[in-house]
């Protein structure tokens, strides 16, 4: 197969994750790609399997006489909930010639306005038709690191270390690597497959927070409510106004934190408002998080009882505060993206992977760039020729292992 093969097949297979729901997978569906990745891997002579939480695992073993670091490779098989994921039709754009992408009737992409279509012109895409999301987020991973393995399991001459392989579910709902086996996964270092354009290396992340925030109001009937209605709405909406209005992420970029409003639902009873938190300097998450203490602590005095009840979750913190302090990782992937052809270049994730996570459980795992844009949703597309220079790039690696 190739890695475009593989592409249109695993996006066919419908594997959003739930945020509501606490089991793992969140989703069952899930697992119905790891089900098939399994099938491939054994194809391949690998002992693979997948676990009762979907997460599938397989080691390629060393075939050197002399002992190097083992490494691993990383993808999620979910997709993201931001848009529809079942019944994706995906189309191929061969040698896109900078025009503007009528995805249907309603919705096109046009490079005046999707920029990014201007750095893939001459190359193949994968496009949606308009109507789901395409699920290269991190699908395109996915098949990146299957072709590694099918490399690795046919060229027997080529001299490789222990290699292990994961893929996980429910990382877009940030519980990735909560059950990640890491008596399993025996690598010095890993390398997530999980970001955008070939030759990204990112290693530094968020700090990431979410504040649910439940909002209790006293329902009288309008017609005699004066001095008595206390509508939770509004309570809601005073809340809102009183965070930093700059920290919106409507106005950020870069380093720059946010507060983002994420979810709402209310009663004139009962309102509940969901933020995720986020900065890459971790004294002003910190700040961030004092925010919401303290307009909780104003809101509940100003109104004479428990009318805010706020909870704050840390979801993962800055991976660059563990990964400073060997920047070997980094350094290898930078010169096989070199010696593959490509640019290196490294930019702060405005966002969060598995490899955030793993990298404080003890697993240093940087990001790699997979070949996909506009990821979460119906305007996401991938460059075939980018995913093919992401698999000699994540070969490359392998290679290099065996020389430092």
């Amino acid at each position: 197969m190739t890695v475009l093969e593989r592409l249109l097949t695993y996006v066919s297979i419908d594997t959003q994750s739930d945020p509501t729901c606490d089991l793992c997978p969140s989703t069952e569906k899930q697992k119905d790609l790891g089900r098939l990745l399994v099938t491939e891997l054994e194809a391949m002579g690998l002992n693979a399997f997948m676990d009762a939480h979907g997460y599938v695992y397989t080691k390629i073993e060393s075939n050197l006489d002399y002992e190097v670091d083992a490494i691993g490779f990383v993808a999620h098989m979910d997709t993201s909930f931001d848009a529809p994921g079942a019944n994706v039709k995906p189309r191929v754009i061969n040698n896109y010639d900078g025009s503007v992408i009528k995805l249907n009737k309603e919705l096109s992409m046009d490079p005046k306005h999707f920029t990014v279509l201007n750095r893939v012109i001459g190359q193949d895409l994968v496009v949606t038709d308009g109507n789901t999301l395409l699920g290269a987020d991190d699908k395109a991973g996915v098949a990146e690191i299957m072709q590694l393995c099918e490399f690795l399991t046919t060229n027997k001459e080529f001299k490789h270390g222990d290699v292990y392989i994961g893929f996980t579910p429910d990382e877009e709902i940030g519980r990735g690597a909560d059950l990640f086996d890491l008596d399993y996964f025996k690598a010095k270092y890993a390398y997530t497959a999980d970001g955008s354009e070939v030759g990204g290396i990112e290693y530094e992340n968020f700090n990431a927070a979410t504040a649910n925030i439940k909002f209790i109001g006293k329902s009288i009937h309008p017609g005699s409510a004066k001095n008595k209605l206390i509508n939770a709405m509004h309570i809601a909406f005073e809340f809102n106004q009183q965070l930093p209005v700059f920290l919106n992420p409507a106005y950020t970029e870069g380093y720059e934190g946010f507060n983002h409003l994420s979810h709402m639902e209310g009663s004139v009873e009962e309102a509940k408002l969901q933020y995720i938190i986020r900065n890459h300097d971790k004294e002003k998450f910190e700040s961030q998080k004092r925010d919401f203490e303290q307009i909780t602590t104003y809101l509940n005095q100003k109104y004479g009882y428990e009318a805010v009840n706020l909870t704050i979750t840390d979801s993962y913190f800055n991976m660059y505060e563990i990964l400073k302090n060997d920047m070997s990782p980094i350094e290898i992937a930078k010169e096989a993206i070199t010696n593959s052809g490509v640019t290196p270049y490294s930019l702060a994730i405005r966002g969060g992977t598995d490899g955030a996570r793993l990298t404080f459980m003890g697993l240093p795992c940087p990001n790699l760039g997979t070949g996909g844009y506009n990821f979460h949703g119906r305007y996401e597309f991938a460059s075939v020729n980018q995913m093919e220079k992401a698999v000699e790039i994540l070969i490359e690696i392998c290679r290099l292992v065996t020389i430092k």
